[in-house]
């Protein structure tokens, strides 16, 4: 390949950080988002090769194992559906359980896709473009996942239309005053702008696929991409109204980062239940479900930059700033356990005083302390240059913040329902193996969905890489010879 220019040349520091070829550090603002001295034709082939080429025998396993979690979800849900949710492990006190705790959790994760799209697009932060369509799949799958639990949750699952506002005969209208129903509607709307603006950035990669698989004689490949590409040609018109549109559904989305999970939260903040009765639980809550959002995003980059061979497209640079993200986020939450006790405290209020404490140091200790080991202690590490930038470290510390942000979950639903205001009422709450077979089967259809989405789609956005790259500078080949900036 030929050799880089001085446009595009960098060399690395002692710790692996990009520097200039003299060896000046480079600030992550000025390193170049996409290494390899590639050509635009050498991102297209990169990209699009793994959603053209024969289906290697690693996916069909990893697809195997993502389905057998899909149908030990089918089986959970079989069961639930015809013996009801007392198969759960919910008693008296504790009406919620998994399932709210669950539904909870995937919301959170669903949350890093629309930020990476939406926001980091409004702030013009081009470092998104290499991770947006993977997080953004990342996002619909998460929220497919979430609407299972309070689904099934309502117990007879065929009336669930209820929760709509459909005329009927007896003139029944759903509680709009239930931060419950407040959730269909925000999930719901969250969910679909997150489908159409996924689609809508996939627009010119399907014309791109479609045009390769003409050429390349799969004529019934070509035709589904034809039609979802929606007859892209790649036009002045067409960009610019691709442009006015994802600017558009960008600002649609972008007071949905901040409002989903802070309706969610109301789930717990307008009741009168100790250790929910606060008014931190919005801004904590999308803290929370950033911080989890961008953790699971790591998780899912680390694996598959390697597997597709995309360590050119989502740089170490990409890598380390989702880690600064995290760290802030983490720290962002860590502050808020902090306010919850002192808040306690100040109230004078012995019962939200108490609903703390029996956090610390009651039969729930021990998740109470995994909460805060995985989500302020760990995270820490990220100070450090060389933790940001290792491997092994962000894949470690990306896993254990979504179990501590489960727990996180778990210690505010469980621990401020099991002893409430009458101690004859006190019980601890255990989950039943259906609670565990539908929870590791929701990760089964998480798996089963982005499984797919990386054999057919583009995991990366092709058209949007490019033009955040050198070449697409109009002067960029005054005095420089090819895409490759060789003279």
């Amino acid at each position: 390949m030929a050799t880089v220019t001085s446009k595009t040349a960098y060399a690395r520091s002692g710790d692996g950080a990009p520097a200039y070829p003299d060896g000046t550090p480079m600030t992550l603002e000025d390193a170049p988002l996409v290494q390899g001295n590639l050509s635009f034709h050498d991102i297209t082939e990169l990209v699009a090769h793994h959603s053209e080429k024969k289906t290697p025998i690693g996916w069909f396993l990893a697809f195997g194992a993502a389905v057998t979690g899909l149908t030990i979800m089918a089986i959970a849900i079989a069961y639930l559906v015809w013996n009801g949710p007392g198969v759960w492990g919910l008693n008296n006190p504790v009406g919620w359980g998994w399932a709210i705790v669950n539904f909870v959790f995937w919301v959170g994760i669903g949350h890093a896709g629309t930020l990476i799209s939406a926001v980091l697009f409004l702030f013009r932060q081009k470092w998104r473009t290499s991770i947006n369509r993977t997080a953004e799949a990342m996002t619909l799958f998460a929220v497919a996942c979430a609407l299972l639990f309070p689904t099934f949750h309502v117990g007879r699952v065929w009336a669930i239309y209820w929760t709509l506002p459909i005329p009927n005969q007896m003139a029944m209208w759903p509680q709009f005053k239930s931060p419950l129903l407040w959730d269909v509607f925000a999930v719901s709307i969250y969910g679909s702008v997150s489908l159409l603006f996924w689609y809508v950035g996939l627009i010119p990669d399907l014309g791109t696929l479609r045009d390769r698989a003409a050429k390349q004689g799969r004529l019934l490949r070509a035709r589904i991409m034809g039609f979802f590409s929606l007859g892209w040609t790649g036009s002045n018109r067409n960009w610019r109204h691709y442009e006015r549109a994802y600017l558009l559904l960008a600002g649609l989305a972008t007071p949905l980062v901040l409002s989903v999970h802070s309706v969610v939260s109301f789930d717990f903040a307008v009741s009168n239940v100790p250790g929910w009765h606060t008014t931190i639980f919005p801004p904590y809550f999308v803290a929370g479900a950033i911080f989890s959002g961008f953790a699971m995003v790591v998780t899912l980059m680390v694996v598959s930059r390697k597997v597709f061979n995309l360590e050119n497209l989502i740089t170490m640079d990409h890598l380390e700033k989702m880690n600064i993200i995290i760290l802030v986020t983490g720290t962002i939450v860590g502050f808020a356990y902090i306010t919850e006790f002192f808040m306690a405290w100040y109230s004078g209020v012995v019962y939200e005083q108490y609903a703390f404490l029996n956090r610390m140091f009651g039969p729930y200790w021990w998740a109470y302390w995994a909460m805060m080991s995985c989500n302020l202690i760990f995270p820490q590490l990220f100070w450090f240059k060389k933790f940001r930038r290792s491997i092994p470290v962000m894949f470690a510390i990306s896993i254990t913040t979504n179990i501590g942000m489960w727990f996180e979950r778990f210690v505010i639903t469980v621990t401020s329902l099991h002893r409430d205001y009458l101690p004859s009422s006190w019980d601890y709450y255990s989950p039943t193996i259906w609670d565990v077979l539908l929870f590791i089967g929701s990760f089964g259809l998480f798996f089963t969905l982005f499984l797919l989405f990386l054999r057919f789609l583009p995991s990366v956005a092709i058209a949007e890489v490019k033009g955040v790259m050198p070449q697409a500078d109009p002067h960029f080949y005054h005095g420089q010879g090819d895409g490759h900036g060789t003279p």
